[in-house]
């Protein structure tokens, strides 16, 4: 039975492993695993909860009220609900240097996705014309991927930008606020075709419509953002409480994964990882190796394991993130409305802008405010707050935001490298990011198009309420190891396997060539279906 070592847990990680395990490999899974806390009162709905916890304030808002967003025109909307901050909790050596990015880094169980909004939207064949490969064969793990996870998706308008693919789930029920929208865009939309090209549609979700093996369907508990308590929103932590009850597969958290070392022949032959706790650093042997520790650490840890063997640095170029847009609205037909607290928190419904060129196509996801925290939007609205406060509890309904999403290209002036200290093994990584000329163009045509959009369906963007994002802030990060049709030099074949290190496979966005403006968990997902497929 051959041996495989995986570093990472994220969506990328666990189904890498699934599929291996379902092949009989032999898996080792290193990370450092900061774990989920259990879910409070899994049958409460959000109401309930306020009622029944002892302390509610503290569950929602953290002991510290590190849940409040303070006003800030230059800061997000929304920070980590409390439930979560495990997920960007930072063990010793994960240190960086930016400009003009600002990354996040997850080391939890699951990665990253354990606090994703679950949005599932498969790329097409144009998005994938850099990559490698047949589209036919991405298409395919998006079905397997699918029917693991639970996918709902219905054939609407926005089709004609996410394929549809086998194994999708019946949708949600829509929320009253998404329910109208809809039905004013079936009104409208022949105008919105011909003078915007904007479509709008159901968002592709990972959620339960109905019951998936143990897990059963979305209850409708307004839980969503604090973490769904009866995983009928899908994390990567269940995949990997799948992969657990393997005998052949090993779970070793507690380790962060510094570098790999290799022989003559460029093989690698050790991982070497040190206890997040601290200690003595550990080194662990296989057959064949895979990075998928996320786009930003599976790349760190290729650059380190170069420098401590051979002394060089490099620079590896092509840094790709998806430059995201959040637009507040206020539906005037809703003003004045009961919202039910009962529904899926989560975006329903998308929006899709058309291009000549296809790759060019700007996505949008729309979010109508429920059980979310609603002091932000009170905070940065242009009055005072008394006044501001009032018009919040009337329009709770009638409020929404649409997050805007541009695709990215790999360019030579977006890299990652890494500063090396007075100890060579005191190292950190080192992110420069500079947005391409037409980005300033892009965002205003965007922006204009999903304003008057929005204003055909009797929505309004409050005006100063914008937020252009920061780099960075999407989490979509690919392009620095891509893959190639041809050998090149710190290049991935089409099943990802280095050009470098022939026994090291590369199973995150770091090898994506191109990417569209679309969350790319489901496609990390799919890839690596496709790369056990094809390579194991």
């Amino acid at each position: 039975m051959d041996s495989v070592i995986i570093v990472g847990s994220g969506p990328s990680a666990v189904h890498f492993a699934l599929s291996l395990l379902r092949k009989n490999y032999r898996v080792t899974m290193l990370d450092v695993g900061y774990p989920k806390p259990p879910a409070v009162n899994p049958a409460d709905s959000f109401a309930a909860l306020k009622e029944n916890l002892a302390d509610p304030a503290g569950y929602f808002l953290g002991e510290r009220y590190d849940g409040v967003v303070l006003p800030n025109p230059e800061k997000e909307f929304y920070g980590i609900p409390p439930s979560k901050d495990y997920v960007l909790r930072q063990p010793a050596g994960a240190a960086f240097n930016a400009r003009g990015f600002a990354p996040f880094f997850s080391f939890a169980q699951g990665g990253i996705a354990e606090a994703w909004t679950g949005g599932c939207y498969p790329f097409n064949a144009a998005e994938v014309a850099d990559f490698p490969f047949d589209f036919a064969d991405l298409e395919r793990g998006y079905a397997e991927v699918a029917a693991r996870i639970g996918v709902i998706g219905a054939p609407d308008d926005l089709a004609r930008f996410f394929p549809l693919h086998e194994n999708l789930l019946e949708p949600l029920e829509l929320d009253a606020h998404s329910a109208q929208l809809m039905s004013v865009y079936e009104k409208r939309k022949d105008w919105l075709h011909r003078r915007l090209r904007c479509y709008f549609g159901r968002t592709r979700i990972a959620t339960l419509s109905r019951d998936l093996g143990s897990r059963k369907k979305c209850g409708y508990l307004g839980r969503c953002l604090w973490g769904c308590p009866t995983d009928s929103f899908y994390t990567p932590s269940i995949t990997l409480r799948e992969c657990v009850a393997f005998p052949n597969f090993t779970y070793q958290p507690g380790l962060r994964v510094t570098h790999f070392k290799f022989d003559g022949a460029q093989n690698v032959t050790h991982i070497v990882a040190e206890p997040a706790a601290g200690g003595a650093p550990q080194e662990f042997a296989a057959d064949r190796f895979a990075l998928a520790a996320g786009a930003l650490c599976s790349t760190k840890i290729y650059l380190e394991s170069i420098f401590r063997s051979t002394g060089e640095r490099l620079e590896l170029h092509g840094l790709m993130d998806n430059r995201q847009i959040l637009m507040p609205f206020v539906n005037l037909r809703m003003i004045g409305k009961p919202y039910n607290p009962e529904s899926y928190q989560y975006h329903q419904l998308g929006l899709g802008i058309d291009s000549d060129d296809p790759r060019g196509y700007v996505h949008g996801q729309i979010t109508t405010l429920k059980t979310a925290m609603l002091h932000p939007i009170a905070a940065n609205l242009p009055c005072d707050l008394r006044t501001a406060a009032f018009l919040v509890n009337n329009m709770h309904a009638a409020l929404g935001i649409v997050n805007v999403n541009l695709h990215d290209t790999r360019r030579q002036g977006n890299f990652v490298s890494l500063a090396v200290g007075s100890d060579a093994k005191d190292s950190r990584l080192v992110i420069n990011y500079s947005p391409e000329p037409s980005e300033v163009h892009r965002l205003r045509a965007a922006i204009s198009t999903v304003r008057r959009a929005l204003l055909h369906l009797g929505c309004v963007v409050p005006p100063g309420m914008l937020h252009v994002r920061p780099m960075g802030a999407s989490v979509h990060y690919a392009g620095m190891l891509p893959m190639s049709r041809t050998r090149g030099r710190h290049t991935t074949s089409e099943t990802c396997q280095s050009h470098e290190f022939p026994n090291l496979f590369l199973v995150d966005g770091a090898t994506f060539p191109f990417l569209p403006a679309k969350n790319i968990t489901f496609s990390l997902m799919a890839n690596a279906v496709r790369i056990a497929s094809r390579a194991f």
